[in-house]
């Protein structure tokens, strides 16, 4: 089982912190923001990790080198800079993935979704569904959602929709139409989803989309008192 978390933005919205630092290494109760995804992936009994990078990727190079100071192995997907977006730069790490479906990871996000469930999933994906995706209530700052949820699987359009976490299951044949370049992941998971290829399911524990200072702040807050804990 492989799992692939996104490091390769460029985090705007945090800058002048990320100026100098990828948003990913941007310490969080004690650890680095990545170190909590790779922590709980380990927890979850996912070794093998592929991490893409773009802005400031040598930084994360020389912190995290080949993972075995975390008890994994961890396999660079380098993109360069300006990096490849969302499903460029996964459709790039393809080769490093293999065949089997694999989890991702959106590298500036926090959550308490169960991956040792998520990677299940994933073992379990029945053949004709290209994605399973883990859906969050909308937070403040993204009211309007992303994709709507019914009878477990992912609906396109719909009176109500919910959040994209970040985290889902990915069948690389998702990508088979997809050339080299820069696009983003979203339009060909509407796709999947119009074609009935793509299930979903709501998580209501905790989420937090750490993309702004204040935001940083509440996930601070939130582990802080847990920091000894991976989540």
């Amino acid at each position: 089982m492989k799992a692939m978390i996104l490091a390769a933005g460029r985090g705007e919205r945090m800058r002048p912190l990320t100026d100098h630092l990828p948003k990913p290494l941007i310490p969080v109760a004690g650890r680095p923001l990545i170190g909590w995804h790779l922590a709980a992936l380990k927890a979850a009994g996912i070794d093998e990790i592929v991490i893409n990078t773009g802005w400031l990727g040598d930084r994360l190079h020389q912190q995290l080198g080949d993972g075995r100071a975390f008890g994994l192995s961890i396999a660079w997907s380098d993109e360069g800079w300006p990096a490849l977006e969302t499903g460029g730069g996964i459709h790039h790490a393809l080769p490093l993935l293999g065949a089997e479906p694999f989890l991702l990871v959106n590298g500036d996000v926090w959550t308490d979704v169960p991956l040792a469930a998520l990677a299940d999933r994933a073992r379990t994906l029945p053949a004709q569904d290209l994605a399973h995706l883990v859906l969050v209530p909308n937070p403040p700052h993204h009211p309007r959602g992303d994709f709507g949820l019914a009878g477990g699987r992912m609906i396109p359009a719909c009176a109500e929709s919910f959040t994209f976490s970040g985290l889902s299951v990915l069948r690389p044949e998702l990508f088979a139409d997809c050339t080299a370049g820069a696009f983003p992941l979203a339009p060909l998971l509407r796709d999947a989803a119009i074609r009935g290829r793509v299930s979903a399911e709501l998580h209501a524990g905790q989420w937090l989309d750490v993309g702004t200072p204040e935001r940083l702040a509440a996930l601070e807050s939130l582990l802080s008192p847990n920091q000894e804990q991976a989540r």
